[in-house]
């Protein structure tokens, strides 16, 4: 297969990325947050597809986006007055709401679950294929499972040239971490997966606190344990405790740092890390693929801050570093 590289800018190559979609085929499309691997989420055959180029467990969930909040109740029932007051002021944006799914939803979409993920995302190019052609598409990260997401539509072509259609290169993601997911099925709501906008932020509009347990036994998009994981093995440490045995002794080092690297330590690559956590999420994927092209042995990351701003850069950070 020969996978199209397509400028939105060019209104007949949009077009034809809305056409392959309609017509059933896998499209890596930018979003605000990552790159995603867009199928027609009304397609259910289309959408397995999405598993097969990945090579993603069935039983996976995907998260569904939407043109506008205004599909909310194609897709999902008894929907809570809190879920309408978080769309209305987080839509077009990243937060996926986690409801109940409506009966004609294809379990294909919610990997047998009866909970369905929506979100409008907020990248200019996707927000107007969809709501151009009144599409919603199911669309994970445009990665090979449990691998490093792609903010660039260059990072898609590395792992999935040739498995799928076509890529819509919209640029590098703003955001560059997965949108944050609410559970909005009961309360108090409860954020299963942590991203770009916080629990302060969500009670903020709630009136309410919203929970955010560092533990949880709900199967959502991104939460297994071993994910965005680079190719070199990752390890993360402080640089203020003794150095693990490991990066000492690797011939091959590569070093994500906030403060200056130890003179003990002699890498092959290294590279300064954003010190705001905005800016450190919107950076990280980037950095770890880099170092994973240096040809390193082991990639050290140096620990970042533990304060609720990096909570969605620390459940990144451990998913990619866990060897179970």
């Amino acid at each position: 297969m020969t996978t199209l590289q397509l400028d939105p800018t060019k209104p007949d190559e949009l077009a034809l990325a809305a056409q392959l979609l309609l017509d059933g085929r896998l499209v890596a499309v930018p979003t605000e947050t990552v790159y995603g691997l867009a199928a027609d989420a009304r397609n259910p055959e289309a959408v397995a597809g999405i598993f097969t180029a990945k090579g993603r467990p069935a039983d996976h969930p995907l998260i569904v986006h939407l043109p506008s909040a205004d599909a909310i109740s194609d897709w999902a029932v008894d929907i809570p007055a809190s879920a309408w007051q978080l769309a209305q002021a987080f839509w077009p944006g990243p937060l996926t709401l986690l409801l109940k799914k409506a009966p004609r939803v294809s379990p294909v979409i919610t990997g047998g679950l009866p909970t369905i993920g929506l979100r409008v995302p907020a990248h200019p190019v996707l927000h107007q294929l969809l709501q151009q052609h009144q599409l919603a598409v199911a669309a994970p990260s445009a990665n090979r499972y449990k691998k490093l997401s792609p903010t660039s539509a260059r990072q898609v072509l590395h792992t999935l040239d040739g498995r799928i259609d076509a890529v819509l290169d919209g640029g590098d993601c703003s955001y560059g971490l997965e949108s944050t997911i609410v559970d909005a099925t009961s309360e108090p709501l409860t954020i299963v997966r942590a991203g770009p906008i916080s629990a302060q932020q969500l009670a903020g509009v709630l009136g309410r606190p919203v929970q955010q347990p560092r533990e949880h036994s709900i199967k959502v998009a991104g939460n297994v344990k071993a994910h965005y994981q680079p190719n070199t093995p990752l390890l993360y440490a402080s640089f203020v405790d003794p150095l693990p045995v490991q990066a000492t002794l690797a011939p091959k080092l590569a070093i994500l740092h906030l403060s200056p690297v130890p003179k003990t330590l002699q890498p092959i690559w290294q590279q300064q890390m954003p010190a705001d956590a905005p800016s450190y999420g919107r950076k990280l994927y980037r950095a770890l693929a880099d170092a994973d092209h240096a040809g390193a042995d082991l990639i050290l990351l140096e620990s970042p801050p533990q304060d609720e701003a990096w909570l969605a850069v620390w459940d990144r950070v451990k998913r990619a570093s866990y060897r179970g």
